[in-house]
């Protein structure tokens, strides 16, 4: 038994291995975690964790600001091309805007373990619940921008919420 689909995708019914052999896909997918059976946002928000772990390594503001920036700005098509090639908008298994929401969340943290999984929690309980303003953005907002926007403000909703709770226990 897989955790990964093994059926046709989508309206244009592609399969895992047109997926993960196409470069807009293999990324949109976030590197196949999109490809999970059962709650692929959550796959692709854990594929998140290494490049953060990375990005918190460098240990640079910059290089951490910079990265996530470009992360987001070119999930904006990436997505757009994939939910394209799907025939579907926003398609569960692209998680490339998780990606980039998980970054966000954790931007202005300082790193530990622990800030990371509170952090990995608060993004995913923001985007699966999506209150009001992010609901109304992920249902009026379409192509690679709306499937990325939801997902920034969730994170932006999550990564102040970490940083009030961080001030509050260490502060």
């Amino acid at each position: 038994m897989s955790i990964f689909l093994n059926t046709r995708l989508g309206k244009n019914q592609l399969t895992p291995k047109q997926i993960v052999s196409d470069p807009i896909l293999f990324l949109a997918f976030g590197f196949g975690s999109g490809l999970a059976k059962k709650a692929p946002g959550t796959f692709g928000t854990l594929a998140a964790v290494p490049i953060y772990l990375a990005l918190a390594q460098a240990n640079s503001l910059i290089v951490y600001s910079v990265i996530t920036l470009l992360i987001t700005l070119v999930g904006i098509p990436i997505c757009g091309l994939a939910a394209e090639k799907l025939g579907e908008h926003d398609f569960g298994g692209i998680v490339w805007d998780e990606i980039a929401g998980l970054l966000i969340t954790l931007w202005f943290v300082p790193f530990s373990w622990q800030a990371t999984v509170i952090g990995f929690v608060l993004f995913r309980l923001f985007d699966i619940i999506k209150p009001w303003p992010i609901r109304w953005i992920d249902r009026k907002i379409h192509g690679g921008l709306g499937i990325m926007l939801d997902d920034v403000l969730a994170a932006i909703f999550a990564g102040v919420l970490l940083l009030l709770w961080q001030g509050y226990f260490t502060g």
